[in-house]
């Protein structure tokens, strides 16, 4: 029986090697994520063969995710059944995408039921209209950013760790300027980039600092996940200085294009459930939306 371990960092080059077999635009499956998210989620793995096989606390119940990797997915799921049946515990498995549905319904026909996740659906952008913001749909980001520059004297620079106290700082304002509306999952949000910045080099993961008349008025951190796409795991700006979000993004996608060529799309990840979150992400126009469900064994 497969035996699970609690989320370190020492967990980091075995799981990227995995992740890269898989080579998945999902957000769900790069070390970054996980880690960050660690303190809300309290992940358990182990590696199977050249599969991962995560366990997650998700909605107040125990979770996997989908095992990805390379090699037999039926060893692994059925490790996985095993494993809950010992714990007198339903397998449920959370973050499935259309293709992981799919692989599951050819292996075990009827076996599972599965539920749409909307909340968790990712948003996926085309990169070079995000570093330029060309057409008619995203004019209004355009002007956004042209009465930015106008504005200020403004730059865009890569964080390292000198610049990670001063993004903090930032961040504490801006959630002190926002505390009468933020949700639980803000304040969930919260920890998860400090956890970043906290293991910003051994994470391997980048961004970028706007400044506005030498003030940090934005950030953004990203990571590399696949061949073709960059998740933006945090993105952060003044919502009180106009262009302040746009020009963050724009600014972002720009970094990308010319330090990783190969970058296609950018996962912006989910909305939270949050209505204001989601109209934000689709102001962006994003090309898709990966869709998410949760699947649940049914009893025999």
């Amino acid at each position: 029986m497969i035996e699970l371990h609690p989320l370190t960092l020492k967990d980091k080059s075995w799981c990227d090697e995995i992740f890269a077999m898989e080579d998945s635009r999902s957000a769900d499956f790069n070390f970054g994520n996980i880690y960050m998210w660690d303190n809300k989620f309290k992940q358990h793995l182990t590696r199977f063969g050249d599969r991962i096989i995560i366990q997650l606390c998700y909605e107040d119940r125990p979770y996997f995710c989908f095992p990805v990797g390379s090699g037999s997915v039926k060893d692994a799921m059925d490790a996985m059944k095993e494993y809950s049946d010992s714990q007198h515990r339903r397998l449920r498995i959370s973050g499935i995408t259309e293709e992981y549905r799919t692989i599951l319904e050819d292996l075990y026909p009827g076996q599972f039921e599965f539920r749409e996740d909307e909340p968790l659906y990712d948003y996926i952008y085309d990169i070079e209209k995000m570093s330029t913001y060309s057409g008619k749909k995203l004019h209004g980001k355009k002007n956004h950013c042209n009465r930015f520059e106008a504005d200020y004297q403004w730059e865009f620079v890569p964080i390292t760790r000198e610049w990670i106290p001063r993004c903090i700082t930032m961040l504490d304002d801006w959630m002190d300027k926002n505390s009468e509306r933020l949700l639980p999952s803000i304040q969930e949000e919260y920890v998860s980039i400090l956890r970043a910045f906290n293991a910003y080099e051994e994470l391997g993961v980048f961004g970028g600092v706007l400044l506005a008349n030498d003030q940090v008025v934005g950030f953004s951190v990203a990571e590399i996940i696949s061949s073709d796409t960059v998740d933006i795991h945090f993105e952060k700006a003044y919502t009180d200085i106009n262009g302040a979000y746009p020009m963050v993004c724009r600014e972002m996608a720009r970094m990308i294009k010319q330090r990783y060529p190969e970058i296609k799309y950018i996962n912006r990840e989910d909305d939270m459930g949050l209505e204001s979150l989601r109209k934000s992400k689709l102001s962006y126009r994003p090309v898709c939306l990966i869709k998410k469900y949760t699947a649940r064994h049914i009893d025999d």
